[in-house]
């Protein structure tokens, strides 16, 4: 049986030592870079940009482009520009949210605010880390007077929509707000004590006639324990301000 000594003064044992302490320095660094990655940790205060933007996917924006967590996200965004610049914007609605990842999330905001009475669009960008608690406003700047029908209305820019009737995707913000005028007016008409409750939007058409539109679509609500249906004609004026035109059951 042959048997071999090692000894810390050999050639050989500083080798190996001098092997074992690298690949663990090596690993440790590697460690420690992707605990850094994935806590957000970097040089600069603002974030560094890993991913390009793209449509926002928070909280099921697919589905409604007014979720609870991106209104949130630009209500933060309006009351840090207040404190900042001591102005007095009031929140109207999210206009349209896109997102970029980097350590956390960019999310980039185009927000429409009131300031003196009139409407004004502006554009935000807020810095998210959940996992530390962490929120910071890092851009926001005035992007031009709201019209009454917006470019991310109705699924395309005003100057795309041609005459006539067309489809329009029911989470669009305007068919949002169309849809809910018109329920609230239902509401107020039928003298209930029991409230309408809107499940869905179905088969929204649009008409747009400059910073005008009308909206046709059939609402179906939900009533206590029963569920009916309306066919609705709401009109957009060009102050944005909403009518529910007609309304009867549908079959």
């Amino acid at each position: 049986m042959i048997s071999h000594t090692f000894t810390l003064s050999s050639p050989r044992s500083r080798s190996i030592i001098t092997l074992l302490f690298a690949s663990l320095l090596i690993t440790t660094t590697s460690l420690f870079s992707a605990h850094s990655l994935a806590h957000g940790f970097c040089d600069s205060e603002m974030a560094t940009t890993l991913g390009g933007v793209k449509d926002s996917t928070t909280a099921g924006l697919g589905s409604s482009q007014n979720s609870a967590e991106i209104d949130s996200l630009a209500r933060f965004a309006v009351e840090e520009h207040n404190k900042k610049e001591n102005a007095l914007l009031e929140f109207g609605r999210v206009v349209k949210a896109k997102e970029q990842v980097v350590a956390g999330t960019l999310h980039h905001l185009t927000i429409e605010a009131i300031e003196g009475g009139k409407k004004k669009l502006y554009e935000a960008k807020v810095w998210v880390k959940p996992w530390l608690n962490f929120k910071e406003l890092q851009e926001f700047k005035h992007a031009g007077d709201s019209p009454s029908v917006t470019p991310a209305d109705l699924g395309a820019k005003k100057g795309e929509h041609g005459p006539g009737w067309r489809e329009v995707p029911a989470h669009d913000p305007s068919v949002q707000d169309a849809a809910d005028h018109a329920l609230k007016t239902i509401q107020q008409r039928s003298n209930s004590l029991f409230p309408y409750e809107l499940q869905e939007i179905v088969d929204p058409k649009a008409e747009v006639v400059d910073d005008s539109a009308k909206f046709d679509m059939v609402l179906k609500v939900k009533r206590g324990s029963n569920e009916e249906k309306f066919k609705v004609l709401v009109h957009k004026n060009n102050e944005g301000s909403f009518h529910l035109n007609h309304m009867e059951p549908h079959a």
